[in-house]
């Protein structure tokens, strides 16, 4: 029997909910609605989803902690597209670097909606069967450093903790769960839940230029991250897997 792509719409307005739901299960998908996060956690408590369609302004916890919520949890790997009357470029940008897949502003068509739902899914399905990701609950360690993938940190030798962004973590996590590869633009923006071209296409280099910030690493002669001329990037460190302390 095929897959029918089940749908969580996070909004507390009802008439969105309604709009939403209706077109998208005319157009063949499962869908569940939620007012606000104490019934969107409720939900995911007992099931999983496809894909959150998730709104920024809501009562309580707004969209952009209940998306950070989601990356940091079990539901980490789900698309989140988010909803907003906001205009402003920067509330857009904060929503990505929550860990968002893709972002719509309101007012807009349910028909709109539906194909970005699409096109974020089928993204995330372009994985290679042979490129997989560590699971939560795990330290990675590679030279000098490790990533703990339930804190979404990096330790240096000392122990000593260095934040990570959204965007910094989903790339760093990338090049460990596949060391010594090298892995070009298009694969790395398919790989970290792929962006707008228009926004993330150059924004690979910047991220790995401030993964290697992090890192420490010496910009002309980078020892983990390396530039690969016309191909992309490689880690060129060996990665070892432990299970983080409980």
């Amino acid at each position: 029997m095929d897959h029918i792509d089940h749908i969580l719409i996070v909004d507390d307005d009802r008439e969105i909910r309604d709009l939403v739901s209706g077109y998208l299960k005319k157009n063949g998908l499962r869908v569940t609605v939620a007012a606000d996060g104490r019934q969107m956690r409720s939900f995911l408590e007992a099931d999983r989803v496809d894909l959150v369609v998730l709104d920024v302004m809501m009562p309580g916890d707004d969209g952009l902690v209940l998306c950070r919520e989601l990356r940091a949890g079990r539901h980490k790997a789900t698309p989140v597209l988010m909803l907003t009357a906001r205009t402003d470029e920067t509330d857009r940008i904060v929503g990505l670097e929550m860990g968002a897949d893709d972002y719509l502003a309101k007012p807009f068509a349910a028909r709109e909606l539906l194909a970005r739902i699409k096109a974020v899914l089928r993204r995330t399905r372009m994985l290679p069967p042979n490129l997989t990701v560590t699971e939560v609950g795990q330290l990675l360690t590679f030279g000098d450093w490790q990533l703990d993938t339930t804190a979404r940190h990096l330790l240096d030798k000392e122990g000593t903790v260095v934040a990570l962004s959204g965007a910094e973590y989903r790339l760093l996590r990338v090049f460990l769960d596949h060391p010594q590869r090298v892995l070009s633009r298009d694969q790395l923006l398919n790989l970290t839940q792929g962006r707008e071209a228009e926004l993330f296409e150059r924004s690979i280099d910047l991220l790995v230029s401030r993964v290697r910030q992090r890192l420490r690493d010496d910009a002309r002669e980078p020892g983990y991250i390396k530039t690969v001329r016309s191909e992309g990037y490689v880690l060129a460190m060996p990665v070892e897997i432990t299970t983080a302390r409980q």
